[in-house]
């Protein structure tokens, strides 16, 4: 007992010297919260190192914007503006970055199997199928896939196997396939098969809303869209774009102010579709200080500006790449190009498309 009360005793003081010692003392012997076993005091002493480093936080903050202000009344260049340390900029060195220079690259885009699509020498024919046990979410997802895909048909799936439904599609001279797979009456999985000679891509889909939960959503027209592909650098990710861009018609119709994007961000692919229009809107010079003349009599001149609106069309959702099969669907024979494992997601810092 004597032991423990001794024990107790010495944590006791560690805490002490913490919350209101001699400064000496804490500048030798530093204590971390997670040094104290003491949860009221671990917690109090936690609280004070944090209201201190926001204090610092804003100290630096002002200091910042002191040294800017005084920097432009004295109409010299403000002190360059530190980018800040994210996950993107910091990502793992990737030997398969695509390099604007690489002939290499640019040599294989003739050669494989999307190049005739992408020259414009075959329009693309999309065929939309599900899998066998359906959901009634599942029509209402594809019904708005075909709103947003030009081209794209629909066939039940009914007791057909996949391979038998490739060998049709050949014969039809559909250019892709895309099965919707639902699970507990959801969409949750996207399987793209190019046809007649693959890739095969299967995508985890999660977080979809449809277009009747979008707030203020609009209805698209029935005008090709202009297809947006963002952040796809590596080999990989350059092949996924090729994959996604085979799915629509390279000749867009501007007027129609359509747009679809597919943004890569930490090998996440979200999904947005829009509509768009230029505004000229009046915004007065509040900025810059107007000189008042006669003929203006002290008021400030309206500017015109464009603005750019956006109403958003749905659907919306986020797909995330678990293989990609070289040929059409063979799942005992197929072989693999790239597939996610649960190792490659030790690093928060490593991405792959």
């Amino acid at each position: 007992m004597g032991g423990k009360r001794k024990k107790c005793e010495s944590e006791e003081r560690d805490g002490e010297e913490v919350d209101g010692g001699d400064p000496s003392n804490s500048n030798k012997r530093q204590i971390l919260p997670s040094m104290i076993k003491n949860k009221e005091k671990r917690s109090a002493v936690h609280a004070i190192l944090k209201h201190q480093k926001k204090l610092e936080k804003r100290k630096k903050a002002k200091a910042r914007d002191a040294a800017e202000k005084r920097a432009l009344e004295l109409g010299e260049e403000p002190p360059p503006k530190k980018t800040p340390r994210t996950i993107e900029n910091t990502r793992e060195f990737d030997e398969t970055v695509c390099k604007p220079d690489d002939e290499e690259l640019f040599a294989g885009n003739d050669a494989d199997e999307f190049s005739s699509i992408l020259k414009r020498e075959c329009t693309p024919k999309i065929l939309i199928t599900t899998c066998r046990f359906n959901s009634t979410r599942g029509p209402a997802f594809i019904s708005e896939l075909l709103s947003v895909i030009p081209n794209a048909h629909f066939y039940k799936r009914g007791t057909y196997d996949l391979k038998k439904i490739v060998e049709y599609a050949k014969n039809k001279n559909f250019t892709s396939i895309i099965v919707v797979h639902t699970n507990r009456r959801e969409p949750d999985a996207l399987l793209i098969i190019g046809l007649p000679d693959g890739p095969t891509a299967y995508f985890k889909l999660s977080k979809l809303v449809l277009r009747k939960d979008i707030k203020n959503h609009g209805n698209p027209t029935a005008h090709k869209p202009e297809l947006v592909l963002t952040n796809f650098t590596t080999r990989l990710g350059h092949r996924i774009g090729r994959l996604i861009q085979a799915l629509f018609p390279q000749d867009p119709i501007f007027c129609g102010r359509r747009v679809v994007t597919f943004h890569n961000q930490r090998d996440f692919i979200f999904f947005r579709h829009h509509r768009y229009i230029f505004e000229n809107r009046e915004s007065k010079q509040g900025d810059s200080k107007v000189k008042k003349s006669k003929g203006t009599k002290g008021e400030n001149i309206p500017q015109e500006k464009v603005v750019a609106r956006l109403q958003e069309c749905g659907p919306r959702f986020t797909l995330k790449l678990i293989s990609l099969q070289h040929g059409t669907f063979d799942t005992k024979g197929g072989e693999f190009e790239w597939v996610h494992k649960p190792e490659m997601d030790t690093s928060r810092r490593r991405f792959f498309l």
